[in-house]
């Protein structure tokens, strides 16, 4: 290494011992005939917590003001989108690539469940294969014109996690969490990610925050006392929703009928989040 070194081997034509290469690019090109504005992925330390109902809410959310929007199920082994709005059966492709199926409100969703014959069948894949089959979502489904595609992400900072924010251009990360002590870990470590991935986290969603008691109206904090503002705060994470325990959130999924709920606040948060 010479003396006059600034360490930047990008702008040096000499060879060295030392001589470092550009960092890998492992960006993956969208489907050719697609085009997407935004990419926003929902993501969670551990599972469990809600991803999939916040990004559910997010999509119905953005759908309703009048955004083109998608979801790529990215939780390849536990895939649960389709049931959120009622979608069975497979898919097709075309010239254009796999086409992902439509909710009643035209939300295009791609899960695994679109591809296998049963979808109760465990899907027995290792690391690799499920991060391609991810990669593929993006690469090789027929998206079209989309505003916003949601990503809904696997519990965790393995495979799956790496590949999105490595291959997709995500835009936004939401985090989603609940009031339980261990908490703050959770958070830590799925902001600590999007950081390390250099990937703003736009929202925090708190989970099973609250009961309001049916008979009086008064807040009960089942799990404990909420976090949400404090992480937030420390976090420097600029949106921040807290949703109750409520069993009609539950019921509404099981029914296929995700479309039709209504969640005071979260069309707000939505926008806000999509404004970041």
């Amino acid at each position: 290494m010479s003396e006059s070194c600034n360490h930047d081997c990008a702008s040096c034509g000499k060879a060295c011992g030392e001589r470092k290469g550009a960092p890998a690019d492992f960006s993956a090109p969208l489907n050719a005939a697609s085009h997407v504005g935004r990419v926003i992925a929902v993501a969670s330390g551990k599972g469990g917590v809600g991803k999939s109902l916040v990004t559910t809410l997010l999509a119905v959310a953005a759908s309703k003001a009048g955004k083109k929007v998608g979801i790529l199920d990215a939780d390849i082994t536990g895939p649960s989108i389709p049931r959120s709005f009622g979608l069975s059966g497979g898919t097709y492709g075309t010239d254009d690539g796999i086409e992902p199926t439509c909710s009643t409100a035209g939300i295009r969703v791609m899960s695994l469940n679109m591809l296998v014959e049963n979808p109760s069948d465990p899907v027995v894949w290792r690391g690799p294969v499920i991060a391609g089959v991810v990669k593929q979502f993006w690469t090789d489904v027929h998206w079209g014109e989309l505003d916003v595609l949601f990503v809904d992400m696997p519990p965790g900072t393995g495979d799956v996690p790496l590949t999105v924010f490595q291959s997709l251009p995500v835009d936004g990360v939401v985090v989603v969490t609940t009031p339980q002590d261990l908490v703050e870990m959770i958070v830590s470590k799925s902001v600590k990610m999007a950081e390390m991935m250099k990937k703003p986290v736009v929202g925090l969603v708190e989970n099973m925050s609250y009961l309001s008691c049916p008979y009086c109206g008064k807040r009960i904090d089942v799990f404990g006392e909420s976090k949400a503002e404090a992480l937030a705060k420390r976090f420097s994470i600029p949106e921040t929703l807290c949703l109750p325990v409520d069993p009609s959130f539950a019921a509404s999924v099981d029914a296929g009928a995700a479309e039709l709920l209504e969640v005071p606040g979260f069309a707000d948060f939505a926008a806000r989040v999509l404004s970041v």
